[in-house]
């Protein structure tokens, strides 16, 4: 049987919440990125190779030169979410989260 009232999260949980729901929110914003830059592709292959007529407004601007340009953003930012993982692991991540609790009780102890 759960509890009518939750307990308090400690501090730790709280932090973690932070970082997992930051995760979260970077994750969908790169599917979303994703999934646009995909559309971005079919849209290029179907004006240059097969010469759809694509002339009205955003589409008209889609060319080499932005969709080198947008390649260059989808991987940094695929580098940035997904390397940074293997980079900063968890371990870095564990480290980071005890120091940033510490100075927080530390600075709480003070007041």
């Amino acid at each position: 049987m759960q509890d009518k009232y939750p307990q308090e999260e400690s501090p730790e949980e709280q932090e973690l919440k932070k970082i997992v729901t930051k995760k979260v929110v970077k994750l969908k914003s790169f599917y979303t990125h994703a999934l646009l830059y995909a559309l971005g592709i079919v849209v290029y292959v179907l004006k240059v190779y097969f010469g759809a007529p694509f002339n009205f407004f955003p589409l008209q601007y889609i060319n080499g030169f932005v969709m080198a340009i947008w390649t260059i953003a989808f991987l940094v930012s695929a580098v940035d979410l997904f390397a940074s993982y293997k980079i900063f692991g968890e371990e870095w991540e564990e480290r980071k989260m005890k120091s940033i609790l510490d100075k927080k009780i530390k600075k709480q102890k003070w007041e």
